[in-house]
């Protein structure tokens, strides 16, 4: 017999262990998760730093509101989720000033050097600075998400890929590994696969991208001090910061890919490496470990959060690009207030936040159709 639920997610990353533990206790929840373990793709391979001047206005508004909720969680955890950690933008003067937000402050030459002192002074002419950015600790905030999702009666499936789904009666009926379920509402929430899950479901994709974004952990003979900031090049073409003895790097390179799961190509960490070389004095030498997450995209930068235009009960929760952690706790907010009161009650649903940021991310936009 299959198992029946008000609400079943299909997806275990940030994006769905954030759903189920913001819905869990308000209706029944099942969330089933193609691989064996939860978060094995872009959530566990994450940068992890909330950055409140990063991306376009709508996702630098769920920034704050996620950090709202994650602090007022951190009190309740035995390990706390969020650390102050600064973010500071280098570059040239225009480059900088056309990537900084009202969160992010203009900072002078030499105060970013006393900041970062591994700098070439030569290698950069202006920056900025974002002192209300956040370290991540990633595998505590996902599970907490799990615990207050399986604490409030929530089921958890691993191992179980969905293989069908179609629009049965008044809600769907979902096949995934080996076992059958019911559900009044099945929500998107597979990452690069959302548009493979689309058309399985019968559904129109949205045309979602995922985009290659590479990162490594390296040695360094010159480590950084503990209070040192993140450091992004303005022009995107390299991030670091310090992850504990080790320096955290990426060549934050933007490549399209399909839905898989991703590796690092033969010397794309070597020649940012290279390049970190020349530009710091880190000294960077051994290479620890590299991992390469895939960020999805809708056409235009914005998450997706909010019910299909045409499939009734098919909710999209998708797209969230690089902001997934920092805006997940928002997102989430707002997809349980909608989902709880259901596809006729708009995108403009009570709680959460305001209906022009559901509006901003909803499924039926035009600006998402490629």
């Amino acid at each position: 017999m299959a198992a029946h639920y008000d609400v079943l997610i299909a997806g275990g990353g940030i994006a769905g262990l954030s759903l189920a533990s913001a819905l869990a206790g308000s209706c029944s929840v099942g969330l089933v998760e193609a691989e064996q373990d939860l978060a094995y793709h872009s959530s566990s391979r994450s940068a992890r730093q909330l950055i409140p001047s990063y991306g376009p206005d709508v996702v630098r508004e769920l920034t704050v509101r996620t950090l709202e909720l994650m602090a007022a969680r951190d009190a309740d955890l035995p390990q706390p989720v969020l650390t102050p950690r600064s973010f500071m933008l280098i570059g040239t003067e225009e480059s900088v000033r056309a990537e900084a937000s009202g969160h992010m402050q203009a900072i002078s030459h030499a105060r970013a050097l006393e900041l970062c002192p591994v700098l070439v002074p030569e290698a950069f002419a202006a920056a900025g600075l974002d002192t209300g950015s956040y370290g991540c600790n990633a595998p505590v905030l996902l599970a907490d998400h799990r615990q207050r999702a399986e604490a409030a009666g929530a089921d958890i499936i691993t191992g179980a890929r969905v293989h069908s789904a179609q629009r049965l009666g008044s809600g769907w009926e979902v096949g995934a590994g080996q076992e059958a379920f019911q559900a009044g509402v099945m929500v998107n929430a597979a990452g690069a696969w959302a548009d493979e899950l689309a058309v399985i479901s019968g559904v129109e994709k949205l045309g979602l991208q995922p985009y290659r974004r590479t990162a490594a952990i390296v040695d360094v003979e010159h480590p950084l001090p503990e209070a040192s900031p993140m450091v992004a090049a303005a022009d995107h073409s390299f991030y670091f910061r310090r992850d504990g003895n080790g320096v955290l790097i990426s060549p934050s390179e933007s490549v399209p890919s399909g839905p898989e799961d991703a590796r690092p190509r033969p010397g794309d960490v070597e020649r940012l490496v290279s390049r970190l070389n020349e530009v710091t004095t880190l000294g960077i030498g051994g290479i620890r470990s590299a991992w390469t997450g895939l960020r999805t995209e809708a056409a235009d930068g914005i998450p997706v959060a909010g019910f299909d235009a045409e499939a009734t009960g098919f909710y999209w929760l998708a797209g969230q690009g690089g902001y997934g952690f920092q805006t997940s706790s928002a997102i989430a907010e707002l997809a349980a207030a909608q989902i709880l009161a259901g596809p006729g009650a708009g995108q403009a649903a009570t709680g959460g936040p305001a209906s022009r940021t559901a509006e901003a991310l909803a499924a039926t936009r035009w600006s998402i159709r490629r």
